[in-house]
């Protein structure tokens, strides 16, 4: 199984998978790093671990149509045949769905089906709630409504800052997500 991880900002996530895939504790080989933001620190994280990486924008390609067709073409050039999404920040449209359809993953840091989009952990801060989470589920044509893989509460306590709880959650997602990624992997290969 070749994966590709699409990635759009730091890459703290893509990191945590690519040293289990480097330590064979995934199975298959991380083939590819897709990054829609050229500067974005996940490149340099991948140039430092060896790992092949593409990027291009929504606007150097004239549009959304031409943007997925531009990706699916590389993803296609790297025989990809799984897609882990680590903080990429669009929504995938048919082009790509189609063609991986119950092969792609999303981290979403959020208890499913509470707060699905952006801005998760900020809007379970603001409303007060006792815990927020962490999910990791298939993607489908709606916005964070794919089939769960894996979820894990993350508790909001009293004494949190938006700073406090998002170091848990990223903590939360750094163990969760290799677990739920050799889940749906294995699966994949039988």
């Amino acid at each position: 199984m070749r994966v590709a991880i699409l990635a759009s900002g730091n890459g703290t996530n893509f990191e945590v998978l690519a040293q289990h895939f480097k330590n064979n504790d995934l199975p298959g080989e991380l083939a590819l790093l897709f990054c829609n933001h050229p500067d974005a620190p996940v490149m340099k994280r991948a140039a430092r671990l060896g790992i092949s990486a593409e990027s291009f924008t929504v606007k150097s390609c004239g549009g959304k149509q031409e943007y997925e067709e531009k990706l699916l073409g590389v993803l296609k050039k790297y025989q990809i045949d799984f897609i882990a999404l680590a903080g990429y920040l669009r929504v995938i449209g048919p082009t790509i769905l189609d063609h991986y359809a119950h092969r792609i993953i999303n981290l979403h840091p959020a208890w499913l089906p509470e707060y699905p989009g952006l801005h998760s952990i900020e809007r379970a801060f603001a409303d007060q709630q006792a815990q927020t989470g962490v999910t990791v589920h298939y993607i489908d044509a709606g916005l964070d409504s794919g089939p769960i893989i894996a979820q894990e509460h993350v508790p909001i306590l009293p004494t949190d800052t938006i700073e406090t709880l998002e170091a848990r959650v990223h903590e939360t997602e750094h163990r969760l997500y290799p677990e739920a990624l050799k889940q749906a992997l294995e699966k994949e290969q039988h």
